[in-house]
């Protein structure tokens, strides 16, 4: 698999950070739709471009950490899975989406897929990819393991009740909408990375980040660099 499996990458879009009710407001998508800055700050938050990154990643630092979301979910075997304690002390990229989605899920999951086996064998084990469905009414547990599979195999699919997940992706600063009948579920398009040396996010990647940067930025995550 590489990147170019998915053709029609979408353009690389700031993204402002400011509380909205505790969260930051970040890039919203409906997939196979346009994206845009669907909420707004509430606290002169400040628009990170790569051009004013700083530090070792190339991601966008955080204007602030973000605990992961202490929520339990069903993983694609039917078993409960606590987010917290089934990845602690481990680098985590997690993202929200659906598998029906046209463009920018399987984009992203597939950049990150080619970046994760590109990494040595003995650091690939100490990455958990966590993908959680915004659409559980559709997104079955095998439809998600399958869908997963033709990225990697070892990649971690959630579901369960959808309040539960927009619940967990608010903790977080991720914006997910209830799905409509007859609409495109809408999400918040970014990827957080999680630190194994405070299980905090630090990073986030915004729908568009190329192959490269996650190539760059994993063996960092993975040994808990600071941001």
């Amino acid at each position: 698999m590489s990147s170019s499996t998915f053709p029609n990458r979408p353009t690389r879009r700031s993204v402002l950070l400011g509380s909205l009710g505790g969260a930051a407001a970040l890039l919203l998508t409906a997939c196979g739709g346009s994206s845009s800055s669907g909420a707004s700050s509430t606290d002169g938050g400040q628009a990170v471009t790569s051009a004013q990154q700083q530090g070792p990643y190339q991601g966008d630092p955080l204007g602030r950490t973000f605990d992961k979301p202490a929520v339990t979910l069903t993983d694609t075997s039917g078993k409960p899975f606590d987010l917290v304690a089934g990845t602690r002390g481990k680098a985590m990229l997690l993202y929200f989406g659906y598998t029906h989605c046209p463009d920018v899920c399987p984009t992203t999951m597939g950049d990150i897929a080619v970046a994760v086996s590109k990494l040595p064998k003995d650091q690939q084990s100490k990455i958990d990819v966590v993908f959680v469905t915004t659409d559980p009414d559709r997104d079955t547990p095998a439809e998600i393991r399958t869908w997963l599979a033709a990225f990697n195999p070892t990649f971690i699919g959630l579901t369960g009740d959808i309040k539960t997940i927009i619940a967990a992706a608010k903790s977080v600063g991720v914006y997910v909408a209830a799905p409509v009948k007859g609409q495109e579920p809408v999400h918040g398009a970014q990827t957080l990375a999680f630190s194994p040396a405070d299980d905090k996010a630090h990073v986030l990647y915004t729908s568009g980040t190329t192959t490269a940067v996650f190539e760059h930025d994993l063996p960092l995550l993975i040994k808990g660099v600071a941001a």
